[in-house]
């Protein structure tokens, strides 16, 4: 008996998560999107971000409160640099989300067909969210914003890593962008749970085990090296992938 209420629990909690996101969404959606018709919009870049990361890390409380997903973070206790490519393992629906609630005004690749979705675009317009289309206009936008300053998550497979496995290719998009910002690169090595949201698998079905979990390590940094060409660099930290997730 004990056993059922506590899995009904934290089903329900797991349901009230999403719900709770899509209406937080839904609200911060439709108060920015007005402001999309003044000619200065993108000045209130940095104040949507910061709101941003703080709804990000709300969300992240509440899993912490309720413990229907327990977030554990290595290394994250120094400082994190702006002007910095984060890159991570992509397993989950939703390690972007609570990355993003971590990082100092940061920024993502967006697809372009959301950033057609009035649920989700007015905010990321409004951030400075890089549109993921021309691949030439994608690595101008991004390196342009990181050598002003900002953050940028990206996850170099340009997908969800398909469950089973530990890293797929990397896009070379994300080095040329490294190259153009003269930006260091950091990794963020990410382990979820079994079934946690995983490609493939809607949000709807739960975990098969809850309480489920995600842990972040804070990996290795490759600094700007004028000396290091794209393709050594991409081979240095595909070297790095595949050793860490081969020890474990």
């Amino acid at each position: 008996m004990r056993a059922r209420v506590t899995k009904g629990f934290y089903l329900a909690c797991y349901y009230l998560s999403w719900g709770w996101f899509a209406a937080v969404a839904i609200a911060l959606n439709a108060f920015c999107a007005p402001f999309l018709l003044l000619p200065a919009r993108f000045r209130s870049g940095i104040r949507v971000r910061s709101v941003i990361r703080f709804l990000f890390d709300l969300w992240r409380r509440w899993f912490h409160a309720c413990g229907v997903l327990r977030v554990t973070w290595n290394g994250f206790d120094r400082p994190l640099c702006p002007g910095t490519i984060y890159i991570a393992n992509h397993p989950t629906l939703l390690d972007a989300t609570l990355i993003l609630s971590k990082l100092p005004d940061a920024i993502c690749v967006v697809k372009e067909s959301l950033m057609r979705n009035p649920v989700i675009a007015p905010a990321a317009i409004l951030a400075g969210y890089v549109v993921s289309g021309n691949p030439v206009d994608t690595v101008r936008d991004a390196a342009a914003k990181v050598a002003a300053g900002r953050s940028l998550l990206v996850f170099p497979e340009g997908t969800r890593t398909p469950s089973g496995t530990s890293v797929g290719p990397l896009k070379p998009a994300l080095f040329h962008c490294a190259e153009r910002a003269r930006a260091p690169i950091q990794l963020i090595v990410v382990r979820a749970s079994k079934d946690l949201v995983p490609k493939g698998r809607p949000w709807w079905r739960p975990p098969s085990e809850l309480p489920a979990w995600l842990t972040f390590t804070l990996d290795q940094r490759w600094e700007w090296d004028a000396g290091r060409s794209s393709a050594e660099l991409k081979s240095d930290i595909e070297s790095r992938i595949s050793s860490v997730f081969e020890s474990t």
